[in-house]
């Protein structure tokens, strides 16, 4: 069945009558939504309840409490990596800051800024919204973006002023993240963006990320080893390092001379569905508009008109704290209602199950599931149009299973891949903050589901106080258990921006048919003690980072890189990075391996690829396509 188009501009008037008479808006016709079940306790539509980690601007706010809250803010998160503070900053439509008086602020750790308005637009910050290296280690000398993870910029436009900032920070709007970040529904202008901070002191590295939805001026990569932006516009885009991926994106680089350089241009992302966002409509109601999922699309959704989507009230949502229990929230969604995250962590202690057609399960400053006694905290049903965002799911010190599993596996009932249940901005975590355990973070077993953007992390760093090895390595190693990273047993799934790294054997097996996977990225574990500990029962060296089941027929993988640092043991052997059927369905287009510092791997897919080692730290290993055309 081919997934039909869906226009992707629908006029402001259709728009506002869909959000006030809670209807859907569906390849141009009007479908009543479904009736909905009373929720159990009352939702103030003009003033949700969204707890004590939110902060709502609005217009007439004074410049200068603005400034002093989100600065304070700043300082508190900036270095709190493993910390359990959630925040999110919400700004309602208007402008923020001024020419003379512009508004400048830092985005730390576990924060979510967005704008409430129904577009981009209705939200003007003119000043910088920022992240700039972290520097860590003795001295503070060891200025990097490397471990700049877990925050969210949304649904807003920046028109970019430094006055009063030094010469260098004046060049540009800096963005220096790493995994786990997204920007999505941003419009730039009056500098650059750089995704890297070259005026804070070096080495000034950089490993992310991900931006989808935005309209951006000149673009600097910069030091990013990696980054998909995806149905967008760029005005720009200057340099690489290792794998840069456009999909569906005008103005994007060409691709001719790769590996130099190092880009992979997708002219229209296959299938897409932008992450669902918070709205306040023009009667101040509040609202979370999902949008629509699309085939073969490039640009952004928003800009002539709205994006296409349905607007569903905040009053159909439950909107839980971490004093919920899971019995109320799936209680709640066997009435039929949506589901919100506020910020701040929850412990997990039996599954929560999404069972019902085109439920949405939201999260709100980077708001975190974390596994009790062994549970596996979210269960997607096979049910069309499921959309989780928002969230990320940590293992506990009890072993999971599984952190999600997505549909019921060897073969659930069969989905309409126009509305593909889509994960958004979902990430997951295996130690850090905290020990944890886990047999496979996410496992998929539906059909035409699309992963957009997600991290699936076994934690190489963390608070765990480990002693024993290097860094504490082989502690983490046998304590933090992380078997499997992604497992996808579905057919037709979709991932743009698939970041899977140090999982102790296969980081991701992709044993579904006609699977479709733009841009991946895998760190091999950093930890295992020795060779016995890093080869597999029939005597292969190491496991890659990345495997096609033996069965599959057609498969197709753009723009991946598998990267080695064996630090606990250097002399580790790893003999491909990626393994694959050899048949001319299964294609692996634009892939690397590279040395970061210690250990070997010997192809790069199947035999084929030079060895990166010690040797040749730091210069990847390229394959233009496997198999060869």
């Amino acid at each position: 069945m081919t997934m039909p188009e869906f226009p992707h501009k629908k006029s402001r008037m259709r728009r506002l009558a869909a959000a006030a008479t809670g209807v859907a808006l569906l390849g141009g016709a009007l479908i009543a939504a479904p009736a909905q079940a009373a929720p159990p306790r009352p939702v103030d539509p003009l003033n949700p309840n969204f707890g004590p980690n939110v902060q709502i601007f609005s217009p007439d706010t004074p410049l200068g409490e603005i400034q002093n809250t989100l600065d304070a803010l700043a300082d508190q998160q900036r270095d709190a990596e493993m910390s359990s503070a959630r925040h999110a900053v919400y700004f309602l439509p208007g402008s923020y800051g001024t020419a003379e008086a512009p508004l400048q602020f830092e985005v730390g750790y576990y924060t979510e800024v967005a704008g409430l308005g129904a577009s981009p637009s209705d939200v003007s910050v003119n000043g910088a919204i920022e992240v700039y290296n972290r520097c860590i280690g003795e001295g503070g000398t060891n200025c990097i973006a490397l471990n700049n993870f877990w925050r969210t910029l949304s649904n807003l436009s920046i028109q970019v002023n430094k006055a009063g900032q030094d010469g260098c920070r004046q060049s540009a709007n800096f963005w220096a993240v790493s995994q786990a970040v997204s920007m999505r529904r941003v419009s730039v202008t009056g500098a650059n963006l750089s995704l890297m901070d070259y005026c804070t002191a070096g080495p000034q590295y950089a490993s992310g990320g991900f931006i989808a939805d935005s309209d951006l001026p000149t673009t600097i990569n910069g030091s990013q080893q990696q980054w998909l932006i995806r149905n967008s516009e760029v005005d720009e885009w200057t340099n690489g390092v290792w794998n840069q991926v456009f999909s569906g994106v005008v103005g994007a680089p060409d691709e001719a001379g790769f590996p130099n350089p190092p880009y992979t241009t997708v002219a229209e992302t296959p299938v897409s569905r932008e992450k669902p966002y918070l709205f306040v409509d023009d009667g101040g109601r509040y609202n979370v508009r999902v949008p629509s999922a699309h085939t073969n699309t490039s640009g952004t959704t928003w800009g002539e008109d709205a994006t296409a989507g349905r607007s569903i009230p905040i009053t159909d949502f439950f909107i839980a704290t971490p004093s919920d229990s899971v019995k109320d929230i799936n209680n709640a969604l066997a009435r039929g209602q949506h589901l919100i995250f506020t910020p701040g962590v929850y412990d997990i202690d039996r599954t929560i199950e999404v069972k019902r057609a085109d439920t949405v399960v939201l999260g709100m400053g980077q708001a975190t599931l974390t596994s009790a006694g062994g549970a596996v905290p979210m269960e997607v049903k096979d049910a069309d149009g499921i959309v989780i965002a928002g969230i990320t799911i940590d293992a506990g010190p009890t072993l999971s299973p599984a952190l999600m599993k997505v549909g019921k596996p060897n073969g659930g009932k069969k989905l309409d891949p126009s509305n593909p249940i889509t994960l958004s901005d979902v990430y997951f975590r295996v130690g850090g903050p905290h020990t944890g355990k886990t047999t496979t973070a996410l496992e998929v077993n539906s059909d035409n589901v699309l992963i957009d953007h997600t991290w699936v992390w076994r934690a190489d760093h963390g608070i765990e106080g480990f002693t024993n090895g290097v860094n504490g390595d082989t502690d983490r190693w046998q304590t933090n258990i992380g078997t499997n990273g992604v497992i996808v047993n579905g057919a037709n799934v979709t991932a743009t921006g698939l970041f899977v790294e140090h999982f102790q054997t296969f980081n991701t097996v992709w044993n579904g048919e006609n699977g479709r996977v733009i841009l991946y990225q895998n760190e091999l574990p950093y930890d295992p003690p020795t060779q016995a500990d890093w080869t597999q029962p029939d005597g292969t060296l190491g496991y890659p980072g990345y495997k096609v089941g033996s069965n599959v027929k057609k498969h197709l993988l753009e723009g991946a890189g598998v990267y080695v640092f064996n630090q606990n043991n250097p002399s580790s052997v790893t003999a491909n990075g990626f393994v694959a059927p050899q048949t001319p369905g299964v294609v692996l287009r634009h892939i690397m391996t590279v040395n970061l510092a210690a250990g070997t791997v010997q192809h790069v897919v199947n035999g084929v690829g030079g060895q990166v080692d010690n040797s040749n730290t730091g210069t990847p290993s390229y394959v233009v396509q496997y198999p060869t055309p």
